[in-house]
């Protein structure tokens, strides 16, 4: 690798330029952050447990920045290297390394077409507390067992667009730090408090004990109508939703206050579970 000067500061500006470096091998260990990044490897990578997540478009990783979350590395290819001078320029001030290189590279490293051709390795931020989460919160999603990463990103999404207050996990759900759940959140993952709920489903009881009456989203012969919550809802509210296909386990359903469902037409049982999430929260969102 050799190093390269980015374009040059905008006028006026006083800080020094950053220096990149250009990725001319695929074997350099700085890079190894961002070897093989596919869906299929990193299900069995160490990405999550070496507190670290992967960001993906300029988008994305400003939100990250904006969060405070501490970038690790950026890797972007050459031809976005002047659009995104003001995020290198970010990037390199706290200290890590910026790579450079030509848009085939970096879908050799990393197995794929990067989005918009900037991707960046990012320490993982402590997960809060419970209490620190629902300090002050009045709907929350709870998310048993999802395993489709794109779906908990879109759930993430659906809840800061809708304006709901935090996301609750169970100990086998994705992990919302997953490069495609954060992608297809739009970096709304960092914005939405969220923290994992243990132990499952007994965690459902410290909601209830901080005041929130818990709803699962479920088929069940008692569930009651969604429309029964809207305009009528609790000041704090759960939704729990279960994972694809199979839906919300019997104890977790045990746990909830409620089940409730959200009546159907046109011959269809049910909802994606991402759109069933956004749907709830929408009907139920405080007057």
């Amino acid at each position: 690798m050799t190093g390269q000067r980015a374009v040059p500061p905008e006028h006026g500006e006083t800080r020094p330029e950053p220096v990149v470096i250009r990725v001319d091998g695929l074997d350099d260990p700085r890079l190894a952050d961002y070897v093989g990044l596919t869906d299929v490897v990193l299900r069995s990578r160490h990405e999550p447990e070496a507190g670290l997540y992967m960001a993906e478009s300029e988008r994305v990783i400003r939100r990250a920045l904006a969060a405070g979350h501490r970038p690790r590395s950026l890797l972007l290819a050459d031809r976005w290297l002047e659009p995104m001078a003001d995020l290198v320029r970010e990037v390199a001030v706290t200290g890590a390394p910026v790579f450079v290189g030509s848009l085939d590279a970096l879908r050799q490293l990393t197995g794929f077409t990067v989005h918009r051709g900037a991707i960046a390795a990012v320490h993982r931020p402590p997960a809060p507390s419970l209490d620190r989460v629902l300090a002050g919160a009045r709907r929350v999603v709870v998310l048993e067992d999802i395993v489709d990463h794109t779906n908990v990103g879109a759930i993430f999404r659906s809840v800061a667009g809708i304006g709901a207050d935090a996301v609750l996990v169970s100990p086998r759900c994705a992990d919302p730090l997953y490069r495609r759940s954060v992608r297809v959140s739009m970096g709304t993952v960092f914005q939405v408090p969220w923290t994992r709920l243990e132990p499952w489903p007994g965690g459902l009881d410290d909601l209830r004990a901080a005041g929130f009456r818990v709803a699962a989203l479920a088929l069940r012969d008692d569930a009651v109508p969604l429309d029964a919550l809207e305009g009528d809802a609790p000041d704090r509210l759960a939704f729990v939703l279960g994972t694809e296909g199979d839906g919300l386990s019997r104890a977790a359903m045990d746990q909830a206050d409620l089940v409730v469902r959200i009546p159907m037409a046109g011959g269809v049982d049910s909802l994606n579970v991402a759109a069933a999430a956004a749907v709830a929260l929408w009907a139920a969102r405080p007057r």
